[in-house]
């Protein structure tokens, strides 16, 4: 969803948008499952833009130690630059050392990017579907969330097997 700036006049000017998840192509990572909700305001001077606004959504993750699929909401409030693609070279305007600024091309603003981003920062590092998900058993790959299996774990450190043979001649000794 693009949002026309050759229609802007005002110095500011309200942004109030709803994508429907179907808009989003499904990621690696996260699938949007609500309505995007952007609402904000957009700052103009003269080719330069600063949105600033929220961002509410839900989005299906796979959690990382059951696979599970689980829905997480999604409100982040942001604050972002937008310059027009000809000053992309410009050393003053250097995105890699200012993460809130973008560039703008065709006189418009991808509004689905900016979602897109919002999703990614509020996605956590390791995703879980609740803080004591017991994840999947190491040897036969069942839910233990939902059930019980008999495997009898017998993992050994490596690195402790000598000192487990000296233990195991010691059991002999009468000392």
């Amino acid at each position: 969803m693009l949002l026309d700036l050759t229609t802007i006049r005002q110095p500011e000017t309200p942004v109030d948008r709803t994508m429907a998840p179907e808009t989003f192509a499904p990621d690696d990572e996260f699938r949007l499952v609500a309505p995007a909700h952007l609402v904000g305001t957009l700052h103009k001077d003269e080719s330069r833009y600063r949105l600033e606004g929220r961002v509410t959504t839900e989005v299906e993750l796979a959690c990382s130690r059951c696979a599970e699929p689980y829905r997480m909401p999604v409100a982040g409030a942001f604050e972002l630059r937008f310059l027009p693609q000809a000053l992309a070279g410009n050393k003053d305007e250097d995105p890699e050392s200012d993460p809130t600024t973008s560039f703008y091309a065709d006189d418009a603003i991808d509004l689905a990017q900016v979602v897109r981003e919002q999703c990614y920062l509020a996605i956590p590092m390791k995703p879980l579907c609740t803080p004591d998900c017991q994840g999947l058993c190491s040897t036969c790959g069942i839910n233990l969330n939902t059930e019980r299996c008999q495997c009898a774990p017998t993992w050994t450190d490596p690195r402790l097997a000598v000192l487990q043979t000296l233990a195991s001649a010691r059991t002999n000794d009468d000392a």
